[in-house]
């Protein structure tokens, strides 16, 4: 063993930590969004929670990686504490799929089963870089500590394991330090290839393993509420009470019966059968304890009086981001709904003004502010992830679109402005004025409508409407402004009553351009451009049979039907 070995040694560890994030990034974006998404929606039934934690973290390669997003998850309010434990559970299994990757270094023969085993012929091309990485640094490190088998010194080291108390300190240490349960077992599939490691040495230090996978998530749930917190304990709570029984179990039988292979050397495969087993009863023995999980995790994290400190989108949630888009997107959408609200509220204000309503306005408005500085400021951190081509267009919908429903709320903040105004100096409109701003908050309802239901269901039909009667309301808003003028200069209305009408009419019609802003980005970035100026000039100067029918089918319904 000389230095060309150690820096072989470094080396090939150093390989094999990069592979692993490589293979786990190119699973990740290959498993994208959707099979993530999944996650919040399949928490109501254990059997599906335990599968679906299982897939995902074979697709991430990483159950710290899954209890980190599940606290990110909590911490947002998107999931509850309860909704996590046998997803966790199905993580502790789903992380095993490495150790079996690694097992195949081994495998020899010409056959098609034998070549189809292979990773690289059963990985993801985005993946199989990483796999193949993985691999030889596997290799390079098996080859570089071959020779440490002849070393006496160092399979001394190694009968220390045989102390099951040692053994699990050890490997709780070491995958603490690397955070990587799965690179540690890989580096202990390493070491049994030199046929040194037998079980009484590698069974502690696997039990130990799974304990130190639990640092990752402790220190990620540092600053977060206290539910998300729990979810670190519970999955800590969950691993420790494995290992206790285990080692209980499987000690107290060697102590009775003396298993007569303690002394035996094990191979890479059976090191990645021991990992699997100890999970695979874990999860067995949890499942029916997933309260007590949870009261355990509420004693040790006990509730204060004071409440936590609201968190929008834990920034946790960019180590997935497919799982982010989708999450940034619902909150997209929340802030879709307020903004409708508030407009709907305030126009409500106008024809029958409420204190109660008026406080609900400006509150609502207040919200898309926040909605718009911390969602904002999560899609710019977001933007700069590694994201596949419907994502980062997804992202740039989001973008745009929220500093639109941002606006909205601030036009819908000076209608209450209006109607207030409009209130405490006494004032109403006339019968005709009021004919008039009812048909054109009918139009603006309707424009609202169609906005929004095509952002939140990318529903091209809708968005194709919007501009049609978005050219209507505008016309509209033309007549207003002239039959105000006429009855102005037959003494029937105020020069006072106009600036107020006039304000209003101003804010109605930029809502209704922002809407259309709305649908624009909907169908430009379907078509995968945005160029919002030539696709409009595009449409109103064209010959848009589709277009004109829409017009002319608005024009009719919003039209101004009564006498002077």
């Amino acid at each position: 063993m000389d230095v060309f070995s150690i820096i072989s040694l470094f080396g090939g560890l150093a390989l094999f930590l990069y592979g692993m994030h490589a293979m786990s990034a190119g699973l990740e974006k290959i498993a994208g969004g959707k099979l993530q998404s999944t996650l919040q929606k399949m928490t109501s039934h254990t059997s599906t929670s335990l599968i679906f934690g299982t897939l995902i973290t074979m697709a991430i390669q990483s159950s710290s990686a899954l209890t980190v997003m599940l606290v990110g998850l909590v911490n947002s309010g998107i999931m509850e504490l309860g909704q996590t434990v046998s997803v966790i559970l199905g993580g502790n299994i789903g992380t095993t799929i490495t150790a079996w990757i690694l097992s195949l270094v081994g495998i020899q023969g010409d056959s098609i089963f034998i070549r189809l085993l292979k990773p690289e012929n059963f990985s993801h091309i985005m993946a199989l870089i990483g796999v193949m990485m993985l691999m030889y640094g596997m290799t390079l490190m098996s080859t570089s500590v071959a020779p440490l088998a002849e070393i006496s010194e160092f399979t001394g080291i190694l009968t220390a394991f045989n102390n099951p108390f040692f053994g699990v300190f050890v490997g709780l240490v070491f995958t603490g330090i690397i955070q990587s349960s799965s690179a540690s077992v890989g580096i202990l599939q390493a070491l049994s290839l030199t046929g040194c490691v037998t079980y009484g040495m590698a069974i502690p230090l696997i039990l130990g393993i799974n304990i130190g996978t639990c640092v990752t998530a402790l220190l990620s749930s540092i600053g977060t509420t206290r539910n998300a917190k729990r979810v670190a304990i519970v999955h800590l709570t969950g691993k420790v009470i494995g290992v206790v029984f285990c080692m209980i179990v499987f000690y107290g039988l060697n102590a009775i019966v003396g298993f007569s292979f303690m002394d035996n050397p094990l191979s890479a495969g059976e090191v990645a059968i021991c990992h699997t087993v100890f999970n695979i009863i874990t999860t067995m023995l949890l499942l029916p304890m997933r309260k007590t999980l949870v009261n355990i995790s509420k004693l040790i994290i006990k509730d204060r009086s004071s409440e936590d400190v609201e968190v929008f989108l834990d920034d946790r949630l960019l180590l997935s981001p497919g799982l982010a888009v989708h999450e940034s997107f619902n909150m997209a959408v929340k802030m879709s709904d307020v903004a409708r609200r508030c407009v709907l509220s305030a126009m409500g204000l106008m024809l029958n003004y409420d204190n109660d309503v008026a406080a609900k306005v400006k509150e609502q408005e207040t919200e898309l502010d926040k909605y718009e500085d911390k969602l904002g400021t999560f899609l710019v951190k977001l933007s700069t992830s590694a994201l596949s081509e419907s994502d980062s267009a997804n992202v740039s919908k989001l973008l745009h679109n929220i500093g639109d429903f941002e606006r909205i709320g601030d036009h819908a903040l000076n209608i209450r402005q209006s109607a207030k105004e409009m209130r405490d100096k006494g004032l109403s409109f006339s019968v005709h004025a009021s004919e008039e701003v009812s048909l054109l908050f009918d139009a603006l309802k309707e424009i609202l409508t169609l906005a929004m239901d095509s952002f939140v269901n990318d529903d091209l039909e809708k968005a194709a409407k919007v501009e049609p009667l978005e050219q209507v309301i505008d016309v509209l808003i033309g007549q207003i402004k002239r039959k105000h003028i006429e009855r102005l200069q037959q003494g029937r209305c105020t020069i006072e009553l106009g600036f107020i009408l006039n304000d209003l009419l101003n804010n109605c019609e930029r809502i209704s351009d922002h809407c259309s802003n709305i649908a624009v980005c909907v169908t430009e970035i379907d078509r995968g451009e945005f160029d919002t100026h030539e696709y409009l000039n595009a449409i109103k100067t064209g010959n848009d049979e589709r277009f004109k029918a829409d017009f002319a089918m608005y024009a009719k319904k919003y039209e101004l039907k009564y006498s002077k």
